[in-house]
């Protein structure tokens, strides 16, 4: 049974989704659901379903992430939106390249299995910024999307700063920086279950291009 592998599952108010997300976490891995405020009762759910239940108290996407990295104890980290928009069973495939120790850090890359899956205002933005990594730092990827894994020592290690929205991009900068071989690998994309918090909605596309571009210029 692989016991080796953290699977960090950031969560406010995602109490509808969980169970079905839960139930396709690979046998024998740990998932840590990251409260970030829930008021839907997410936290006694996943805990009833067998999940680590770590609180984060600052709000913002980046927060969640790293208090579940912080938390997880496993040598290799996986991480995924508990929203139902990803089958978890599909960590598998993003895991297998690190733990054979061909990848330092692995992507899933969406690919949107039904219409209006992935908003068109938030692909856009995504497709841009990528555009421009894939410009500057010559690194072949095409999605920041939210299934990724990695070492845990070597990610705590990059030190990350950003709390909000801008984590998965100073993520992908330290790597490329710190020399890591980073690959990705289609993951199926579905329309998330109940009202999305950031790409689901334009306010929250924009905060997220904001706290993305400050990031840019950080490391530009």
């Amino acid at each position: 049974m692989d016991s080796a592998v953290d699977v960090v599952l950031p969560c406010l108010n995602e109490a509808d989704a969980l169970p079905g997300v839960l139930s396709g976490i690979p046998v024998g891995w740990r998932a840590i659901v990251v409260d970030n405020g829930s008021s839907d009762g997410s936290a006694e759910i996943a805990a009833r379903l067998g999940a680590t239940v770590v609180p984060a108290a600052q709000r913002g996407y980046g927060a969640a992430v790293h208090a579940g990295l912080t938390a997880a104890t496993a040598p290799i980290v996986a991480f995924c939106d508990a929203d139902g928009s990803f089958d978890t069973r599909q960590l598998e495939r993003v895991v297998a390249p690190v733990r054979a120790g061909t990848e330092d850090l692995m992507l899933g890359r969406r690919v949107p299995v039904r219409s209006g899956a992935w908003p068109v205002h938030a692909r856009f933005a995504n497709a841009a910024l990528l555009w421009w990594v894939r410009r500057r730092l010559d690194v072949d990827v095409h999605d920041l999307g939210p299934m990724r894994a990695g070492d845990r020592a070597r990610l705590l290690a990059l030190g990350l700063e950003d709390r909000r929205s801008g984590y998965p991009l100073e993520l992908l900068l330290r790597a490329r920086r710190a020399g890591w071989r980073i690959g990705e690998v289609p993951v199926d994309y579905l329309p998330r279950i109940g009202r999305s918090k950031v790409t689901g909605t334009v306010r929250g596309t924009l905060q997220a291009v904001r706290d993305m571009s400050r990031m840019l210029r950080r490391y530009a």
